[in-house]
């Protein structure tokens, strides 16, 4: 939201300028001894500048934004340090800073991987899936997920290894498998039934006893949601070189 602030006020002052300097002054500019054209230095850089505020704050506040992973509650999906592209537009186009929508165009499925604003403090962003939409009944217990009294799909994952000795599931949400981590199979965290209101949506880490996820800080309203995680575009934790491997990798 900071940032968003700053980019908006940069970019609103310098197309200003340019634009009292084209309205109100002379196209005639003074001639210094030398003979050269002089040009007052804030109008100079307004130009420069303007176009690639401009153009940025287009592409950040309705296209793609960059998002950094800073923990692993989403692991194996999304590891720390993990940079990624979420895709602003597919839930409605918003207005800058304001966050206010003014153009529909879809909605959350089942099991899209959503950045969302933190309800007590709008600063700061999470990143989730969405398991439960508006309306649905959930039932959370014994690392299973029950929605509206069908159990989905869980399965051992027999091909990848374990993470850190935590095995890995294959998770089937209406037909869209991804992968979980379960730590504890003998102890579960935040078991309990949970029913979704309208206009919001139940949202669970992939790393199920890792995660401060909707068993926690409650569902998630509309007006919260930022975008969709699409595709990561770089990984790099620390001053270790870049895990070349996971640049480029679509979002499941």
């Amino acid at each position: 939201m900071r940032l968003a602030l700053i980019l908006v006020v940069l970019t609103a002052l310098s197309g200003a300028v340019v634009l009292y300097n084209r309205i109100f002054l002379s196209k005639e500019e003074t001639l210094g001894d030398a003979g050269e054209r002089s040009e007052n230095l804030l109008v100079e850089y307004s130009r420069s500048f303007f176009p690639v505020l401009f153009f940025v704050l287009i592409i950040r506040s309705f296209i793609f934004e960059p998002f950094r992973i800073p923990s692993g509650s989403m692991m194996p999906t999304l590891l720390q340090g993990d940079y990624i592209f979420v895709k602003k537009y597919v839930y409605g186009l918003r207005l800058p800073v304001l966050e206010k929508k003014i153009i529909e165009v879809g909605e959350p499925q089942r099991g899209d991987v959503v950045v969302f604003r933190l309800p007590s403090d709008t600063s700061v962003n999470y990143i989730k899936r969405v398991v439960g939409l508006p309306g649905d009944k959930i039932v959370y217990q014994e690392h299973r997920l029950t929605i509206n009294g069908e159990l989905v799909e869980l399965n051992r994952d027999p091909i990848s290894p374990t993470h850190g000795n935590i095995p890995q599931f294959i998770e089937n949400l209406g037909g869209r498998e991804h992968a979980i981590l379960i730590a504890s199979p003998g102890n579960t965290m935040r078991d309990g039934m949970y029913v979704v209101p309208p206009g919001s949506y139940f949202m669970m880490g992939d790393n199920r006893d890792n995660s401060r996820d909707s068993r926690f800080i409650g569902v998630i309203k509309e007006e919260y949601l930022v975008g969709e995680a699409v595709r990561i575009w770089m990984h790099m934790d620390g001053i270790e070189w870049p895990a070349w491997q996971r640049i480029g990798k679509k979002i499941q």
